[in-house]
């Protein structure tokens, strides 16, 4: 026992030193982490020169304490350095260095209106009384624009080829009159004057510096990853077109989706290029957005994306030569195409009117009245006409007191109402016009005959005269309310149903709706030789009958059935809703043992609107097809006009029109039906009651083959004189006379996209050999979820970083000189940035001085129209490509290539060489730096997001 005791003592022994192991390990990390050696270990790694000279200093200063005074110099030197690196980071920036370069960016709106005039009327920059188509810049562009002759000659060059390639082929064959090309000339003027204005607005340097060649430097990294996949050039555009993954342009997937990609944009900026109303023109929108898109975009795009066109532009960036000099003085400054924009036509047109002839019609100047109150500007015509019988009166050869005293008065309020600028009805005058009508105004009332000899009232008469007649005569030619007083000799439905309402009363009412439908029945028929039409005479005792279901035409104030005769209806009090979408047998299927079923929608109604004589709260069920929802609003846009609130979706020609389908448009067609009774014009419409009655109109909403005849014109015209004969074998001519008579209805929605046919032509126009079909990627193919280098942070930005990316990834610098470029950065970044804004800016006064923009526009115009060109052989291009490449060699400085070594620059040469000469490549980067200078001129696109996702959802 003492033995086995003793071996255990003296085993234990050395246990209190193992247990103290992890506590002496606890104690050295706290010390380790309180001491920060990690930092300490990182800081040596990253800084192993500075670090070893601090260890020299510090064994100096123990070592050599009697000189330490001497060692203080280096001490401090040292502090002084550290001092500056922790004070100033790769973040702080000294300002510019250049203090005789100043560059200023521009400011927008006085850009666009120098004098501070934008409204045609008061001449306020931001007007809130008049209508936004009184802004200049929404209905007169190039008022006050004024350019170089010979620019303008070569623009107009450039559109009259427009018009003759792609307008006058067509339209000679139709007609020779030009009142249609005259408004296309005025819409082109629009459109080019508007882009000119807002790229005078933006600040093009800075475009370029801070998003342009950002996005090329993501292209150059696309181009460097796929590079690195693939040994043959030959496959470097399709491995960068793979790198690009499902980021790749939805432009370049194909080029049909090319085209419609244009024809989307286009689309998507005609609002904001073409004249206030103009959109409202399907037929011209349409015409537009195939010239623009088709022959006008497409080709400029494949030749700034042809590498041929990139190695001559690269070639006049790098070459050192001095500018080409004009070799002929500046021509005169001429309006802004207005040559160009003159009336071709020579005969005289019902939409080009003067103001006298307004003048001298007193129903004409009526609608004209009328057209300027909706405008807001009555008052324009209010002081012209006040001003002239003011000179009558004042211009008679003796004036007595009372005379003086009452002009006076009238100048006063004439001051007072058109010139103070808190008035609401101010005009803009010029100031002298101004000043001495206040003169005269605030002056004993005698001095009002210095009128007389005065040229203030003139010239004011003048001013307004010129508004009126340049530009609300125009507007007027091209409103409802002259439309309405062209087509004064056709009954409107209202006066025809006056008419009707007062037959009746007379006692000659009839079955109207009768007629219809006996009418209706005759278009029904198949034409046969020898038929004969229907006995259209009333039976004795019909005179009092008349029927609900056909409506013939929309009626505010229609007759009630008889059941409820007069009570008034208030649609506005009805609630409808549609709960579900339900089957319907289809009466009209040609199968007589199966009916075939057809998805309809059911419309709950609640009529409320007849509490008021005694009647309680009705309720029924309605059952609508998918179609005669857009034939209701097809004839309530015939009758009423378009409303922009209530507005159905789409209408679906091609693919089913499924239960499915229909349960997924329920809640937009019920929000149309709510917003239709909310309006105070629908109140009492019969249409919309009858579309919503169980028994009213049940044919009259049927998509047939004559859905929008309108039997009121019929009845009105042919078909009574030949009831009153009884005349045979007519069908047929009545068949006829409607169908080339008849003017087609408003469509309820825009008409699908117009898509080349799959022909050969088409497919010659479309494809070419140096893109053939672009990156040739079906719309539903599965794409490889690469890397997504645009959803990373660039943390480069300006043109500093710019060229240390290209050195890092491109030229492959190495460490040190990167390191010292990033030092130098805090130095000389602003400085660089500045005098590259400079630069550019100075470049591009260059490039827009007249001779060189004539170049410009030529070069452009031999692109698109192939005009006086011949093509450039292979051996011109190969030429070309091999002088690009040596400039390109050239341009390096020595220094940098000492630096990165010979061979090094060779390489990264040729890889920007070659990533240049791949077309969809180059398509692929236009496409993205297009899309940034789109939304930089047009602004407003990033405010409706939803247009700009829609404008890709057909991906």
């Amino acid at each position: 026992m003492g033995v086995a005791s003793t071996s255990v003592c003296s085993s234990s022994a050395p246990t209190p030193p193992v247990a103290m192991v992890p506590w002496i390990r606890a104690m050295a990390e706290k010390l380790r982490q309180r001491l920060r050696l990690d930092v300490g270990r990182e800081i040596c790694r990253q800084y192993p020169l500075f670090c070893f000279l601090l260890l020299c200093l510090s064994a100096a200063s123990l070592l050599l304490n009697r000189y330490l005074h001497i060692l203080m110099i280096f001490w401090s030197f040292v502090a002084g350095v550290v001092t500056f690196y922790c004070s100033l980071g790769p973040d702080s920036l000294l300002p510019n260095m250049l203090f005789t370069i100043k560059y200023k960016p521009k400011l927008g709106l006085q850009e666009l209106f120098p004098q501070g005039r934008s409204c045609a009327v008061c001449g306020k920059v931001k007007c809130k009384r008049h209508r936004p188509s009184l802004l200049l810049e929404n209905y007169q562009p190039w008022i006050d624009m004024k350019i170089s002759s010979k620019v303008d000659a070569s623009l107009s060059e450039v559109l009259e080829l427009v018009l003759e390639n792609f307008v006058y082929p067509w339209y000679r064959d139709v007609t020779d009159d030009e009142s249609f090309v005259d408004e296309l000339r005025i819409t082109l003027r629009f459109f080019a004057s508007v882009l000119i204005r807002r790229i005078h607005k933006v600040d093009i340097p800075s475009i370029i510096t801070k998003k342009l060649l950002k996005a090329a430097m993501k292209h150059i990294e696309v181009i460097v990853k796929a590079s690195q996949k693939v040994e043959n050039t030959e496959f470097l555009q399709q491995a960068a077109l793979e790198e690009y993954g499902p980021e790749l342009h939805v432009a370049l997937r194909s080029r049909r989706d090319e085209l419609h990609y244009l024809r989307k944009l286009t689309e998507l900026l005609f609002p904001y290029v073409l004249p206030p109303k103009a959109t409202d023109c399907r037929s011209l929108t349409l015409l537009l957005r195939e010239i623009l898109s088709g022959s006008v975009f497409l080709p400029s795009l494949d030749f700034l994306a042809d590498p041929d066109t990139v190695n001559h532009l690269l070639i006049i960036f790098i070459v050192d030569s001095p500018p080409e000099k004009a070799t002929e003085p500046p021509s005169p400054l001429v309006p802004f195409l207005q040559k160009f924009a003159e009336p071709r036509n020579k005969k005289p047109s019902v939409l080009k009117l003067e103001l006298k002839q307004i003048r001298e019609q007193q129903d004409l100047l009526f609608r004209f009245m009328n057209f300027l109150k909706q405008e807001g500007a009555v008052h324009v015509l209010q002081i012209c006409l006040t001003v002239e019988e003011f000179n009558d009166r004042i211009l008679r050869p003796e004036l007595s007191n009372d005379e003086m005293l009452s002009l006076h008065q009238e100048l006063q309020k004439i001051y007072k109402t058109y010139c103070l600028d808190e008035s609401i009805d101010k005009i803009r005058f010029d100031p002298f016009i101004v000043e001495e009508i206040q003169k005269i105004a605030e002056g004993p009332y005698i001095d009002v005959v210095k009128l007389q000899t005065m040229r203030c009232l003139f010239e004011a008469y003048e001013h307004v005269l010129s508004l009126l007649e340049n530009v609300f005569t125009p507007m007027f030619c091209h409103s409802d309310e002259y439309f309405r007083q062209l087509l004064r000799g056709a009954e409107s439905p209202t006066r025809n149903s006056k008419f009707n309402r007062s037959t009746q009363k007379r006692g000659e009412s009839f079955g109207i709706s009768r007629i219809g439908s006996k009418i209706k029945g005759v278009f029904k028929s198949t034409t046969m030789e020898g038929a004969m039409l229907p006995n259209y005479g009333l039976a004795e005792g019909e005179d009092d009958f008349i029927e609900e279901g056909i409506v013939v035409m929309e009626d505010d104030s229609p007759v009630e059935a008889v059941s409820t005769p007069n009570t008034p209806r208030n649609l506005a009090a009805w609630k409808i809703s549609i709960p579900y979408v339900d089957f319907f047998e289809d009466p009209s299927s040609e199968r007589k043992d199966k009916k075939e079923r057809i998805p309809v929608f059911c419309i709950d109604v609640e009529r409320n609107d007849r509490r008021a004589v005694g009647h309680e709260p009705e309720h029924w069920s309605v059952y609508r097809r998918y179609l005669e929802f857009y034939v209701l609003e097809s004839k309530l846009t015939e009758f009423h006009g378009t409303f922009p609130d209530a507005q159905l979706p789409s209408k679906r020609i091609i693919g089913p029109k499924n239960y499915e389908f229909l349960k997924s448009k329920r809640e937009e067609f019920q929000e149309y039906l709510q917003k239709l009774l909310q309006h105070p014009e629908l109140s009492n419409s019969q249409l919309l009651a009858d579309f919503l009655s169980p028994n009213g109109g049940e044919t009259q909403f049927l998509d047939k083959i004559l859905p929008d005849v309108n039997l009121g014109k019929i009845i009105k015209s042919v078909p009574g004189k030949l009831m009153k004969e009884k005349g045979q074998h007519l069908e047929p001519f009545i068949m006829n006379f409607i169908n080339s008579c008849e003017s087609p209805k408003p469509k309820p929605c825009k008409p699908e996209l117009t898509i080349l046919s799959p022909t050969s032509e088409n497919n010659k126009k479309l494809f070419n050999d140096l893109f053939k079909n672009n990156a040739n990627r079906a719309e539903n193919t599965e794409r490889k979820q690469n890397k997504n280098y645009f959803m990373e942070m660039m943390t480069v930005e300006g043109v500093y970083d710019y060229l240390m990316y290209v050195g890092r990834v491109v030229f492959q610098v190495p460490d040190w000189l990167h390191h010292l470029l990033m030092g130098t950065r805090i130095l000389f970044k602003n400085t660089l940035e500045m005098y590259t804004d400079y630069y550019i800016h100075c470049k591009l006064e260059q490039l827009f001085q007249e001779h060189r923009l004539v170049s410009l526009i030529t070069l452009l115009r031999d692109a698109v129209f192939r005009e006086n060109t011949e093509p450039r052989s292979l051996q011109d291009k190969q030429k070309r490509a091999k002088q690009t490449f040596d400039e390109m060699m050239n341009y390096i400085p020595d220094v940098i290539v000492k630096c990165i070594g010979e061979e090094a620059k060779y390489e990264s040469i040729r890889l920007l060489f070659d990533g240049l000469q791949q077309p969809v490549l180059n398509k692929q980067l236009t496409y993205v730096l297009l899309d940034i200078v789109i939304q930089e001129l047009f602004p407003e696109l990033n405010k409706v997001q939803k247009e700009v996702t829609s404008m890709t959802s057909w991906m």
